[in-house]
């Protein structure tokens, strides 16, 4: 592992969507702050804009989706927009990161996404990591206007602007029918160079590309993020061959929760994984855990998770 990579980290989502109304969204104010004070580096968020009615698209992997996968809500499920989410979750956190897993960023106009993530990173004090990707569904870019087969495309002139208008004091783009010069926007992110960006994405050269150009981050994704150190290893040789030989890029290694004999989730059964990931190349643990109602449970639960990491990755 390169030098320059952080020791390993621990991220968990933050529950945006439910099948049904909930009732409010308290809770999901509760578990961002109990990732807080619990040690948990960083908290993530899913993306959709709006849905059609054909979800079993997501179980294709031909256009985008991962083989076998179900969406957790059918069409009327509600999703909340994820940089909504994380500017009101900064506000009750101090110190947790941010993520975006992920966002469909070429849905949005990519000038007013610049401004929405830097106000964020701003507002949170360097705190945000822009998770990115293609997405799988086509009626979502039809929703928007945009061509669902150029989406790829509109993903790169998109993470293009977003990094000129923030490193660029003056800044002048042209490509692809968005031209624009001499422009100012203020104010840039806290983080120097601009919000770092993860890349989502199966080892392809598409994704190894983007990943050169402007990853500081890789979300595997399909049959990578099921055996993560063969995806790992055809992903670096993939991104050395796109002309970035130095592997200084973070990966996403997802963990389920084991549980007991009395179907209680077990933190040590589920953190035997964890050495194996961190030597095929994962420096960021995604774990799904099932968050105790009671607070108090929940406090508890996710502290022993989080201290039984640190315990293994010091």
């Amino acid at each position: 592992m390169s030098q320059s990579l952080p020791r390993p980290q621990l991220s968990m989502g933050l529950t945006t969507f439910a099948a049904a109304d909930p009732g409010g969204w308290e809770r999901l104010f509760d578990h961002a702050r109990l990732f807080d004070r619990a040690g948990v580096d960083r908290l993530v968020v899913s993306d959709h804009v709006a849905f059609g009615e054909n979800l079993e698209a997501y179980g294709r992997p031909e256009t985008g989706g991962v083989q076998g996968g179900k969406q957790p809500t059918g069409p009327d499920g509600l999703w909340l927009e994820p940089l909504t989410v994380l500017t009101a979750v900064g506000a009750v956190t101090s110190r947790v990161r941010l993520g975006t897993n992920i966002l469909q960023a070429a849905l949005r106009r990519p000038a007013v996404l610049a401004k929405t993530a830097s106000t964020l990173d701003v507002l949170s004090g360097g705190r945000l990591d822009l998770g990115v990707g293609v997405g799988w569904q086509r009626e979502e870019y039809e929703a928007a206007g945009l061509s669902f087969e150029g989406r790829g495309r509109l993903l790169d002139q998109t993470l293009e602007v977003l990094r000129t208008l923030w490193r660029e004091q003056r800044a002048s783009y042209d490509g692809d029918g968005l031209r624009f010069e001499n422009i100012h926007q203020m104010p840039k992110p806290v983080q120097p160079g601009g919000v770092p960006i993860w890349v989502s994405g199966t080892v392809n050269r598409n994704v190894a590309r983007r990943l050169a150009r402007f990853g500081s981050g890789w979300i595997p994704w399909g049959p990578a993020a099921a055996d993560p150190r063969a995806g790992i290893a055809a992903m670096r040789e993939a991104v050395a061959a796109e002309g970035r030989t130095e592997w200084d890029i973070q990966v996403v290694g997802t963990l389920r929760a084991a549980r007991n004999d009395n179907g209680e989730p077990d933190v040590k059964a589920t953190l035997e994984r964890v050495p194996d990931l961190v030597e095929a190349g994962v420096t960021d643990v995604r774990v799904t855990w099932p968050i105790p109602d009671d607070i108090d449970a929940a406090e508890e639960s996710v502290t022993a998770l989080v201290q039984g990491f640190r315990a293994i990755t010091r």
